[in-house]
């Protein structure tokens, strides 16, 4: 299906000059996986916010990205020279339940720069996939995602980024009135789960063929030589997935965060983090927290997290089974997130503690990891702890010990049953004891960040930004792009939240 630019009005000018050098990538695989159109005009559009960062990578000017032209080209009211803008589609599973033919309902994709980075525009206007939806995203929804986008890869948590997000005084409904706003979104893909199980649920094996095929070339090409699994490389790229999720899940357990709405169109095939919708850092922690407001059965509860995901993955197995041809090959590929996961996560936790995960150990999910990290999470999760603060303050005890036992007084304070904390704490000190403890704070100081974006702090920004001001934005994105840093001036933002953080209610359309 294509659109056409009469069915639009008249079609935006180019910009004058080219600003980025582009190269064919996704829109080489043909029209049955796209269509091309352009994105909609918005009025009035203003920047909110920028990452000089994201920009570096593209190689974009300073200068250019604070002027009017790229103001115009990220709103999606001009289009860059040289791009080709398109909306792909896809289907998916959604809430465990098959959907059907989804697609980038409210995403164009520019394309692809000689940098290896698609540039998508999300909330460019409705396309041929937007479901009877505007196509249009909302202010708030944008900043969550912008900031968000950049705090993760900060974390070094594999992420999709986050160029701009730019504002429109444009109404659109949601359960009440916004305002509109475009996020220029970055990564090497978007290609997801659903772009697979599209092909597969139609059994068009030939355009099936053609993306692994791309997916492996452009992305995984050591699947073409790898013979983990008999030489054949659908099923080593199934494999090589299933670890990029594993790793990519650990990680987010690691630091306490819930995305929410991990349906299989929302996963992405480079074990990216992808489509910030209703997702939280934890507060206090609650291993079954439900952060979507829309989940009514918790099935995207933060500790059912790894079960999804490896859910998830068994349905891109199911869609890649033509192309693999071998049923217990493909179940063989799937089982390696099982061993990835538990092994990462026990490490990384593990790290959190200042304590390395010896290669002769066992693996870390046994050992140090039953005898400290188990006990400690129930502890957090009996006592309600702040999962951030919990870390932070045990890391400033580690690091003020120097040769001497660490005081864990202001870390104790957190813990309702101080007994409880004691045994623990004595334990943990014993085990301390056997390492570097400059190598055991460096540890913690890296993987345990003061600063996350906690919902409070994002509606702080985003009633800002509907004022006018865009400066808490701004700040909060300087604070973020640096979590493990004390950033004395914005104290606060390190602290418990605010007894009105409770309220927050984020759903599918936040």
């Amino acid at each position: 299906m294509n659109l056409h630019a009469a069915d639009q009005g008249p079609a935006p000018a180019p910009s004058p000059e080219r600003v980025l050098d582009w190269q064919e990538g996704f829109a080489a695989l043909g029209p049955a996986f796209y269509t091309e159109l352009r994105p909609t005009p918005l009025p009035e559009p203003q920047w909110v916010a920028t990452s000089a960062g994201v920009a570096e990578l593209l190689g974009l000017d300073a200068q250019w990205m604070a002027g009017d032209e790229a103001l115009q080209a990220l709103t999606g009211n001009t289009l860059l020279a040289g791009s080709r803008p398109l909306a792909s589609v896809y289907s998916g599973h959604q809430f465990g339940v098959w959907a059907g033919q989804l697609g980038d309902g409210r995403a164009i994709l520019l394309g692809e720069t000689t940098s290896g980075q698609e540039i998508q525009l999300k909330g460019a206007g409705r396309t041929p996939y937007s479901r009877m939806g505007d196509g249009r995203a909302v202010l708030r929804s944008s900043i969550r995602e912008f900031l968000c986008s950049e705090a993760m890869h900060a974390l070094g948590i594999p992420t999709t980024r986050a160029l701009s997000v730019t504002s429109s005084p444009a109404p659109v409904r949601r359960e009440e009135i916004e305002t509109a706003a475009v996020v220029a979104r970055v990564a090497p893909s978007f290609i997801r789960f659903g772009h697979f199980e599209h092909f597969a649920a139609r059994d068009q094996i030939g355009p099936l063929r053609q993306l692994a095929d791309y997916v492996i070339d452009r992305y995984y090409p050591e699947c073409r030589t790898a013979q983990a699994l008999s030489g054949n490389a659908c099923a080593n790229l199934l494999q090589a997935v299933s670890e990029r999720t594993a790793r990519l899940l650990a990680q987010w357990q690691a630091v306490g965060f819930c995305h929410g709405v991990m349906n299989t169109d929302n996963m992405s095939i480079l074990g990216l983090t992808i489509d910030y919708g209703p997702f939280q850092f934890l507060d206090a922690f609650n291993p079954g927290h439900i952060c979507n407001h829309s989940d009514s059965q918790g099935r995207y509860a933060f500790n059912r997290q790894p079960q999804v995901a490896y859910w998830n993955l068994y349905c891109l197995g199911q869609a890649l089974l033509p192309l693999i041809g071998d049923e217990d090959l493909t179940i063989a590929a799937l089982e390696s997130y099982k061993q990835v996961f538990p092994q990462a996560y026990g490490t990384l936790m593990l790290r959190k503690l200042g304590l390395p995960a010896d290669a002769q150990d066992t693996p870390p999910a046994e050992g140090r990891f039953a005898s400290l990290v188990n006990p400690l999470l129930q502890l957090l999760a009996d006592n309600a702890v702040d999962y951030t603060i919990f870390f932070s303050r045990l890391t400033d005890a580690v690091a003020a010990a120097d040769s001497a036992a660490p005081d864990f007084g202001a870390v104790r304070d957190l813990v309702l049953d101080r007994p409880a904390f004691d045994a623990w704490a004595a334990g943990y000190a014993l085990q301390l004891g056997t390492v570097d403890q400059q190598a055991a704070v460096a540890l913690m100081q890296a993987s345990n960040p003061r600063f996350v974006l906690r919902n409070h702090l994002g509606e702080i920004a985003i009633r800002a930004a509907r004022t006018g001001d865009f400066s808490v934005v701004r700040q909060l994105l300087a604070v973020l792009q640096k979590p493990f840093d004390h950033h004395a001036e914005h104290a606060p933002w390190a602290g418990f939240p605010p007894d009105w953080a409770s309220s927050i209610e984020i759903s599918c359309s936040s």
